[in-house]
């Protein structure tokens, strides 16, 4: 008896010192994907080198490792702070080494432990782990009923479809401890690894199996779910062929009978086009309803070709397809200087474009308006844009335009009906996001069938066009992928709420040094390749280039430009083929008029000297700046007002400004102040037969005043632009740039602007600014100050 009791008490001492927490430094090696339990036989692929050498550590010692499991897959260096710190110690079974320098381990878990300290981090971590044994379990009647309730929905799993060793059941049979259960059930469902590490976090073993049991009833709900899903799938898919097997039992009957099924034919070929397209799921809805209408009409009714033809709409339109965008902005960037010159605005914001197009695939596509004279390379630029981008590039003018129906289309229920322009390019183009440009959108018209431009408004909307509705389709097609690029001469005629809804970008006109680096580098190799002659043929000196941009051309652009260097080369071509072809034909400044005839314009005369009343200004017009000169003289009358030259309103309100203004300050002036009793002024702006409005020649004309009557002269160097208001104040004006370019083409050394436009200088370029001298005025009197020879001490 007493034998007995001291063997008892020997037991429980072994058992106590069994259950004992105890410490030990273990090598630790961080895993991805898995978490190891115990009693768990893994093989493992270790590559990285910390890991390598925790293993080699192991093997040296005792073979016993710590596996922990990283929070982050990703991370190719973990620190501790990146590593649970429950984990599982293994002692490592075999080891076999790869050619490719890795290392194949199979361990086997030996005990639950949880991390105290990381002593080193170099050459492998090394950590002071602490076994955390489980808690004795006695195996009542409650606990029996939850093991096999485990087990039995392991078993539904494995029924609905659950991909599992198939010893698995035989081994939970045969598996009595609940803790061990849990373990074994949870590291073969091939849950999350969050799940999992939670479940090995969790010491009591009846904890851990309810835990198993709730994650195993989520995983049978949703294969419960997932097979009625494909249940209802395989339904479907019974359906449609049991529809199919009668439409060819149908057909092979009528063809059987001899019957001509032409409908069936047409049928069967647009709903296999349609599939190909991709349509949404409620286009391609409305598309099935019309072809079952199809499919019960004779093809011979009235209304069988129109259904026809709209499905054959359907078909062809590139619902899905897209091309994929070239984000490469140093190839966009060299592309884009190959075809233009300058334009550093338009080509920064496509460059912008793409680089946020790279950051974020989400992007939409979007909706820019070049405006700028003729000739100024617009459309081209347009051109330029698709290929940079490696997209489709569609062109539609709106000049002239009148009929909404052009934009939306027409109805199907009229003879002859067609989508509108919009989904004609999209169709032409081939893809859903082209770089579509609406060219001309200035000259669009509205009459009594409708204004094309509003209809314009959901077309360029970014918020809206994602669903363009046309008349024809019916349908909503997305175009939030579309490049809309718009062009225009002036931004007058366009309603503001389609100027609201796109980025504009202004394109001014080129000077003399700009035109002659194009024309070198563009247009001349252009026209001689149009014209059929090699590089060697013809010679343009720069003086010779020189000359047809200044007495042969009179524009902002360069379309007459190009059309003189055409001619050029067409005369040396007849040579050629009239007489063979012989050495090569230098056009020299001097040889110019032999091919074009005499000059066209003539450069201004320049005056000697200055005169009284005559100042110059500078106006801005579609096609460029040009340069204005105002006249006025004095004469005996009754004071009253002349005006000629075909003035506007607004420019006739401006002379009547600056007389007015004259008269507040003509004793400042010097100016008798009863000046209008017995006198007359006339002001004239030459070139007549032009039509010409606008505020800008306000203090052009109050020096031109101020000039009779004080009888001082103008200097004829000096040109101005600006706005006067009665108190002698300078507004801002539009169209610098252009303006600076008429001065240079005239010769202007000095330009008096507004204060208020000194931001815009940045606009001209610095070789320009190098040629003038701009002069900031903010009230009348520094006007005169500059433009005037000898100004009176009180101004």
């Amino acid at each position: 008896m007493k034998r007995r009791k001291a063997a008892e008490v020997l037991l429980v001492k072994k058992e106590n010192k069994k259950d004992k927490i105890t410490s030990e430094d273990l090598p630790l090696l961080p895993v991805r994907d898995v978490v190891v339990f115990p009693h768990m036989v893994v093989p493992l692929f270790v590559g990285r080198p910390k890991s390598i050498a925790a293993v080699d550590a192991a093997l040296a010692r005792d073979r016993l490792i710590f596996l922990a499991t990283q929070k982050d897959d990703e991370a190719e260096d973990p620190a501790a702070e990146d590593i649970y710190s429950v984990g599982t110690v293994a002692m490592i079974m075999r080891m076999l080494k790869l050619p490719d320098g890795r290392v194949k381990v199979l361990v086997q878990g030996v005990s639950r432990a949880r991390t105290r300290d990381v002593l080193q981090d170099e050459p492998f971590l090394l950590a002071q782990v602490e076994r955390t044994p489980e808690p004795a379990v006695k195996v009542i009647l409650e606990i029996e009923a939850l093991m096999r309730a485990v087990r039995d929905s392991l078993t539904r799993a494995m029924t609905l479809g659950k991909s599992l060793p198939p010893e698995i059941p035989v081994v939970l049979e045969n598996v009595d401890d609940p803790g061990n259960l849990a373990d074994l059930v949870v590291s073969n469902l091939g849950l999350k690894v969050a799940d999992t590490q939670q479940t090995l976090e969790i010491l009591d073993p009846l904890q851990r199996l309810e835990k198993v049991k709730s994650l195993l009833d989520r995983e049978v709900e949703l294969l419960t779910m997932q097979e009625r899903i494909q249940s209802q799938v395989k339904e479907e898919v019974s359906k449609s062929q049991r529809e199919y097997y009668l439409r060819e039992q149908m057909r092979a009957i009528q063809a059987e009978l001899g019957e001509n099924d032409q409908r069936s034919e047409d049928v069967a070929e647009l709903r296999a086009r349609l599939a190909e397209a991709g349509l949404p799921i409620d286009s391609m809805g409305e598309a099935e309803k019309q072809l079952r209408r199809l499919e019960t009409m004779h093809p011979e009714a009235a209304e069988y070709s129109m259904l026809l033809t709209y499905l054959e709409w359907l078909a062809d339109l590139p619902w899905s397809h897209g091309t994929r965008d070239k984000l490469d902005l140093k190839r966009a960037r060299k592309i884009l200087d190959e075809d233009h010159y300058d334009l550093e605005k338009v080509k920064d914001r496509i460059l912008e474009f793409l680089a946020v197009r790279k950051l974020n695939r989400n992007l939409k596509g979007p909706v820019l308006c070049f405006v700028g004279p003729p000739g100024v390379g617009k459309t081209s630029l347009g051109k330029s844009i698709a290929r940079a981008l490696g997209r489709q590039f569609v062109r539609i003018s709106l000049g002239g335009v009148r009929d909404e129906a052009e934009i939306r289309g027409h109805r199907r229920t009229y003879v002859g009906a067609l989508p509108g322009r919009i989904i004609q390019g999209i169709k032409q183009a081939g893809t859903n996001n082209p770089v579509f440009m609406l060219d001309e959108l200035d000259k669009l018209g509205a009459d009594f069938r409708g204004d094309p431009s509003s209809a314009l408004l959901e077309l360029l909307d970014p918020e809206q066009n994602h669903a363009f509705s046309d008349h024809y389709i019916n349908l909503p097609f997305d175009l939030s992928n579309v490049m809309f690029i718009a062009t225009a001469n002036v931004m007058d005629p366009i309603p503001s709420a389609l100027k609201d809804r796109m980025e504009v970008i202004r394109l001014a006109g080129y000077d003399l040094e700009e035109k002659l680096f194009i024309a070198e580098k563009y247009l001349v190799p252009r026209q001689l390749e149009a014209n059929g002659l090699r590089q060697g043929d013809a010679d343009f000196t720069r003086q010779a280039l020189q000359k047809v941009i200044a007495e042969y051309t009179a524009e902002a652009g360069l379309r007459n430009l190009e059309r003189e260097l055409g001619s050029i080369c067409r005369k040396i071509a007849r040579r050629f083929a009239e007489g063979g072809r012989k050495k090569s034909v230098k056009v020299t400044a001097g040889t110019v008029s032999r091919f074009l005839g005499p000059a066209k314009f003539l450069p201004e005369e320049k005056r000697g000297e200055s005169e009284i009343g005559v100042a110059t200004g500078l106006a801005w017009t579609q096609v460029g700046g040009e340069i204005l000169s105002v006249e006025a003289s004095i004469m005996k009358g009754k004071g009253q007002l002349s005006l000629t030259g075909q003035l506007g309103e607004v420019m006739k309100e401006s002379a009547q400004a600056a007389l007015s203004f004259t008269r507040t300050r003509a004793a400042a002036l010097g100016i008798a102040e009863d000046f209008l009793d017995k006198k007359d002024i006339h002001v004239h702006v030459p070139a007549g037969a032009i039509p010409k409005d606008g505020p800008s020649a306000g203090i052009t004309m109050a020096t031109a005043i101020i000039s009779t009557l004080a009888e001082i002269p103008v200097r004829q160097d000096v040109a101005m632009t600006g706005e006067l208001t009665l108190r002698g104040h300078v507004l801002p004006i539009g169209g610098l740039k252009e303006k600076a370019l008429a001065a240079v083409r005239a010769g202007i050394k000095t330009v008096i602007i507004p204060r208020r436009n000194e931001k815009d200088l940045v606009d001209i370029p610095p070789h320009l600014r190098k040629k003038v001298d701009f002069v900031l005025a903010e009230t009348m009197d520094d006007v005169l100050k500059v433009a005037l020879e000898r100004c009176h001490e009180t101004v």
